[in-house]
């Protein structure tokens, strides 16, 4: 039998996506060592195509500590968003009514901002490993164990791991059932989405409701932009041609008086709803971050923005509780993160069930839509709350 060669560490971080590149970041700011491994290559996270909307907590966390300027020099900022529906479109003004922005920045320059950081500092951060398997995790020395690209076996011993490691977490489903509780919801809609090569539409994303169905209308650059159509969650996605994904787009937004800068599609995809919540979000010397510990539907623009608000608080609570020796303090982490990960689910949740057509609705279901969006956007009050919810609610 091989002897795998181990390394110890403080912390242990299994997924090198954004949340567990921050988490290892922001340790070493608190001089806590760490040690990523991720199953996938650098270059393969790099290509996946994310969400791109920041909250104003999450741009300042780049950037105040250091990880990035450039998402304030080429990051575009919106100070709101449109409202398209019952035949006009609506502007909700984030920055006269909650006093904040949001920012477009692809999640996919975020992960390049912090895997550039985290090389410059010298990190220990092991992509494209395989065979991942995390063991001991009620001890007070839990490991990681894989094999390197070369076919080399490690093992990384630690005082406490991380799993960090995304929606279908290996770390998550070695939690025993009876140890944790899991709140789940499907939805039975999907949105189908498209990257392509055109002008933008609109300075700032476009929410459309429409009785054909829900799109939203976004950017990413100057020349390529990211758009979306509700779907069914089985649409087969070699059924729609370039033709038929315009027209279904422009219908959808002609109905309230827009029209779209058409170009060639580059990329498309179904992309399903769930909404999933692990409480507690620790269990012995493992903490989940990230989509490993709840998910979220798109509409609200949540999923990365919670991921870095897991890990600023959880870095906080690692650091005490190694400088204390303490695996009471742990217990903090899923108190404080989950008050917000709730406040999101509902968030998404209102935003997703006020802006998709319901299967089988009838003219009564989508007129009343309608009219909880004008009270949204004829209400200061309600205009404020959407603002509020859609820009962030300031971290503790």
């Amino acid at each position: 039998m091989t002897t795998p060669r181990t390394t110890t560490t403080q912390v242990g971080i299994v997924g090198g996506g954004p949340a567990g590149l921050m988490l290892s970041h922001l340790l070493a700011r608190r001089g806590v060592d760490s040690v990523v491994v991720d199953h996938r290559s650098r270059l393969e996270i790099e290509h996946t195509v994310r969400a791109g909307i920041l909250e104003a907590d999450s741009v300042r966390l780049l950037a105040d500590t250091g990880v990035s300027d450039r998402v304030l020099r080429e990051g575009d900022q919106h100070h709101g968003t449109y409202f398209a529906f019952g035949g006009e479109l609506h502007h909700i003004d984030f920055q006269e009514l909650a006093g904040a922005s949001v920012w477009l920045y692809p999640q996919t320059e975020v992960f390049i901002d912090l895997a550039n950081a985290r090389e410059a500092a010298g990190a220990d951060v092991r992509f494209g490993v395989s065979g991942t398997t995390v063991h001991d995790i009620t001890s007070r020395q839990p490991s990681i164990r894989f094999t390197d690209a070369d076919g080399t076996e490690h093992e990384v011993r630690c005082r406490y791991l991380v799993g960090a490691d995304g929606s279908h977490s290996m770390c998550r489903h070695e939690i025993p059932a009876t140890d944790i509780r899991q709140y789940r919801k499907e939805y039975p809609f999907a949105w189908f989405g498209i990257l392509c090569q055109a002008p933008k539409s609109a300075p700032e994303l476009i929410y459309n409701h429409s009785e054909r169905g829900f799109a939203l209308i976004s950017q990413r650059t100057d020349t390529m932009q990211r758009m979306y159509f509700q779907c069914d969650p089985d649409e087969d996605v070699d059924a729609w041609s370039d033709d038929r994904i315009w027209s279904e787009l422009q219908a959808r937004v002609g109905l309230n008086g827009c029209e779209l800068k058409e170009g060639p599609i580059t990329d498309r995809a179904v992309l399903r709803f769930r909404s999933n919540v692990v409480e507690p979000m620790r269990y012995g010397s493992m903490l989940l971050a990230g989509d490993a510990a709840h998910t979220v539907p798109p509409t609200g623009a949540k999923g990365l923005n919670l991921a870095l608000a897991d890990v600023r608080v959880l870095a906080e609570v690692l650091d005490q509780a190694l400088t204390k020796n303490d695996d009471d303090v742990l217990d903090d982490y899923s108190h404080r993160a989950l008050d917000r990960v709730w406040r999101s689910q509902h968030f998404s949740y209102w935003m997703t069930s006020m802006l998709h057509r319901p299967p089988n609705a009838d003219d009564f279901d989508l007129r009343r839509q309608v009219g909880e969006l004008r009270s949204v956007v004829r209400s200061t009050a309600g205009s404020t709350f959407l603002a509020e919810g859609y820009t962030g609610w300031p971290s503790a």
